[in-house]
């Protein structure tokens, strides 16, 4: 046995050098187009291109919409994760493949599929009508319309994370004899907190940019259907400096975003 001399270190694998260079094309794929649209913004009237009535009243709406189509996502999309990951049952890979449907779906189908399922004259807008309630073309339209795109963000971050982490836990708080609900609310959930976290911000980031399927079913109507995405389009039709303006504001928010969730979720790992 050898004394008085110091061990080797472990040598520590790394990446291979040459993956730094595709890596950097990718990241200059994201960051060069942004940007160019950061160059473009007119700073010297930039506070007033984004204090207008029309500018306030869709980060408000957009705002206001994205929080409560995130609840909505949480909500509804919580159970669906849960009873994909831990159950089986006939016809569950078409279940899971309509979930996760508006993935690839252009918003714009989207927006015709929520058209014809709400609208006046849809599948259910005809009786939605008869009892008094009228959703196209409305602020809950805009709230339903960022829930359709966003939910599948949810639902497939959770159901990842429920089956890396498998049942075992599970099953042994049930061997404790604590009930479903308990082994879902003190075992489960936390387990998956960051999972769960990570879906929230990818909910809210998606809603607060969706578009398409916004102004497809809901209109741009100022102040009641107007969001950021939606006074962008119409700024940029008008040829108004408001688009690149607003365009740098909603990057501005959704990188806070991302920024301050990003720490939750990684533990504070850079």
């Amino acid at each position: 046995m050898m004394q008085g001399s110091a061990l080797p270190e472990p040598r520590r694998s790394g990446l291979p050098r040459w993956l730094w260079l595709p890596a950097a094309v990718g990241a200059a794929f994201i960051a060069v187009p942004v940007g160019a649209m950061v160059e473009q913004v007119d700073w010297r009237h930039f506070g007033s291109l984004i204090s207008t009535e029309s500018s306030r009243d869709a980060l408000r709406l957009s705002l206001e919409t994205s929080a409560m189509s995130t609840l909505l996502c949480v909500v509804i999309g919580t159970p669906m994760a849960l009873v994909l990951a831990r159950t089986r049952f006939p016809g569950q890979r078409v279940v899971r493949a309509v979930v996760l449907l508006p993935l690839v779906l252009p918003p714009v189908v989207g927006g015709l599929a929520l058209l014809e399922a709400f609208g006046r004259r849809g599948l259910l807008g005809h009786t939605m009508d008869v009892l008094g309630i009228d959703i196209a073309f409305s602020t809950t339209a805009v709230v339903i319309a960022q829930t359709f795109v966003a939910l599948p963000f949810l639902v497939i971050s959770l159901e990842g994370a429920l089956r890396t982490f498998g049942t075992r836990y599970d099953d042994v708080a049930a061997t404790l004899g604590a009930a479903p609900t308990t082994v879902m609310r003190r075992v489960t959930l936390p387990l998956v907190g960051p999972a769960m976290t990570a879906g929230i911000v990818l909910c809210f980031a998606r809603a607060l940019g969706e578009f398409g399927a916004t102004i497809t079913f809901a209109g741009s109507l100022q102040g009641r259907t107007a969001t950021i995405p939606v006074q962008i389009y119409l700024s940029f039709i008008d040829d108004s400096p408001q688009a690149t303006a607003l365009g740098v504001v909603l990057i501005g928010v959704a990188v806070v975003v991302i920024a301050v969730a990003g720490r939750r979720i990684t533990g504070g790992t850079p």
